[in-house]
């Protein structure tokens, strides 16, 4: 049982895309703070992680798949502090929201969670999306907005007001999360 699940979302990234050179200088600014939340929630007794990650439309992929793809693309360093350790919870998602057609609504309820922490990539397309679904199903929703990276600063910036204005989610540094 865990009150709180903190969703890493989509940091397993090869950033072989064309918005990558737009992202990584956001990502980069997010890592040391989302490695510490990922460790303090590891070592606290009522939170939970797990990771959503994008398959890329690989049906095939398994976590391991996804997770050396990563470690093989242009910006290891940015996947190695904040990949998940063996053993830990990971999902594969197909669209935005870490909820569309994955098993996460039900994970969370079978653990008992009330709150998510939502952090990861992209602000303005996932987070947003997956904010929103968490919000929709009843979840207390917290975004650490040190740990979210956008491709756009000021549509993240938006984002992260119409998840705290229209989807109730507080707003924290990943300091004060867990």
């Amino acid at each position: 049982m865990s009150a709180t699940m903190v969703l890493v979302v989509d940091v397993l990234n090869a950033y072989d895309h064309p918005d990558a050179d737009k992202l990584i200088p956001n990502v980069e600014q997010t890592i040391e703070p989302l490695a510490n939340l990922i460790r303090r929630a590891r070592r606290a007794d009522d939170v939970d992680v797990v990771w959503v990650n994008d398959n890329y439309g690989d049906f095939c992929a398994d976590h391991r798949d996804l997770i050396d793809a990563a470690m093989g693309g242009r910006r290891p360093d940015l996947v190695d502090p904040v990949k998940p350790a063996p053993g830990s919870k990971m999902l594969t998602k197909v669209r935005h929201s870490a909820f569309y057609s994955t098993p996460l609504g039900y994970l969370l309820g079978r653990l008992g969670t009330k709150r998510v922490v939502i952090t990861g990539q992209v602000t303005e397309q996932c987070i947003l999306y997956t904010a929103l679904d968490a919000h929709v199903r009843h979840f207390e929703v917290v975004v650490a907005p040190d740990t979210v990276a956008h491709i756009d600063a000021d549509l993240g910036a938006a984002a992260l007001k119409m998840m705290e204005q229209n989807m109730a989610a507080t707003l924290l540094p990943a300091a004060d999360c867990c």
